[in-house]
């Protein structure tokens, strides 16, 4: 059989929300895009997420880009074709304690200037608000532009949008070997598809750390699998994105009813898969009920995790590699790069087009962890 080769600007290896809307705008500005994805785009982390489309509460050197990201979520229906049900609902952190209230006020403070709109809301407007939740909040920190969205739509819908515009993508592609050779990089899928490119892009979530060390720059990355619901469709009774402050439970009711709810782990079955924990789904139901009582007598019907990647300090690495011009990564989100997935495609794309960006990203260098290779 002959091998088939593909000769581009740009090769993206991994086609979640990250590779997808990396390969978008990079055929914008007039490249061209081979995009390969082992699985199908769109299903590994960037499709099984809670769906939160949150600013709130990430570290502030995330902000910059995170704000760049709102700005294209505003624009989906222009971009994809569809809204992926993405609502501006609002994304509000509920404290559980005077402590956390605490912790809420001084992450307002310091955020200012990022334009988040933060309000902490307690007492009797709290209660007025939000009525249905249970009394184990006393207040919380509201992010009014924040929301949520159905990652089973958006994560894929950026890919397709890239192939509508000229990208080869390239689903059930697995890439085996990966090198460069003078200028070009080249990818192996198998004995039947060689690429060969100016430009690489590494977004291929937990997997990344393999390419990052084709090219000699280990990287500590671990592997965890979060543990979700849904339940059957309930009155509505809830209008915002939930979280908690100092972790625990998240929640978000979606228009027909239903109830998505997040916290604790699910296991490993492999490298590549993952499976939820019946005792953590027990636990997650207990906690959500204390924080949303509706869901006392709820019937789950559906559970699920996923393989998501996760640095030491859960920062992602996100820029250029130190070690070979013209790689670039993206990878390491731990479980919070749904929201600020696009802003960082928008700024990889950037990277290649102009070879710089406006975006801080010190704080995300692949070389900022102590050599050691990954698990």
């Amino acid at each position: 059989m002959m091998r088939e080769r593909i000769d581009c600007d740009v090769a993206i290896v991994g086609g979640g929300i990250v590779g997808g809307s990396a390969a978008l705008f990079l055929r914008q500005a007039g490249l061209s895009v081979t995009l390969l994805e082992r699985d199908w785009c769109g299903a590994k982390a960037s499709g099984v997420n809670f769906g939160g489309v949150r600013r709130q509460g990430r570290p502030l050197e995330q902000l910059p880009l995170s704000q760049r990201a709102h700005a294209i979520w505003g624009r989906l229906p222009e971009l994809l074709g569809t809204d992926a049900e993405y609502i501006r609902s609002g994304h509000l952190k509920l404290a559980r304690s005077e402590a956390d209230l605490d912790s809420l006020i001084a992450y307002r403070e310091r955020s200012q200037g990022f334009g988040l709109g933060l309000e902490i809301i307690t007492g009797e407007e709290f209660r007025r608000r939000w009525p249905a939740l249970g009394d184990r909040a006393i207040g919380g920190s509201l992010c009014p532009e924040d929301g949520h969205a159905n990652p089973r739509l958006v994560s894929p819908a950026f890919a397709r949008a890239a192939a509508g515009l000229g990208a080869m993508v390239r689903e059930q592609t697995p890439v085996d070997r990966v090198e460069k050779d003078g200028d070009r990089f080249v990818l192996l899928s198998g004995d039947s598809l060689e690429v060969r490119a100016r430009f690489l892009l590494n977004t291929a979530g937990a997997w990344s750390w393999r390419v990052a060390e084709a090219f000699g720059e280990p990287v500590p990355l671990e592997s965890l699998h979060p543990n979700m619901a849904v339940t059957e469709p309930l009155p509505r009774f809830l209008d915002v994105n939930i979280g908690v402050e100092g972790g625990g439970v998240y929640g978000r009711q979606v228009p027909r009813g239903n109830m998505v709810v997040g916290g604790g782990r699910g296991f490993a079955l492999d490298s590549d898969r993952a499976r939820p924990q019946r005792d953590a789904v027990l636990t997650l139901m207990r906690d959500a009920a204390e924080l949303f009582p509706q869901l006392r007598h709820a019937h789950v019907i559906r559970c699920w995790t996923g393989v998501e990647g996760y640095t030491p300090d859960r920062n992602p690495i996100v820029g250029p590699s130190r070690t070979t011009p013209g790689l670039f990564h993206a990878f390491g989100f731990s479980g919070a790069g749904f929201q600020i997935g696009p802003g960082v495609g928008q700024t990889l794309a950037e990277l290649v087009t102009t070879g710089e960006t406006a975006m801080p990203l010190e704080p995300f260098r692949i070389d900022r962890f102590p050599p050691s290779a990954s698990d």
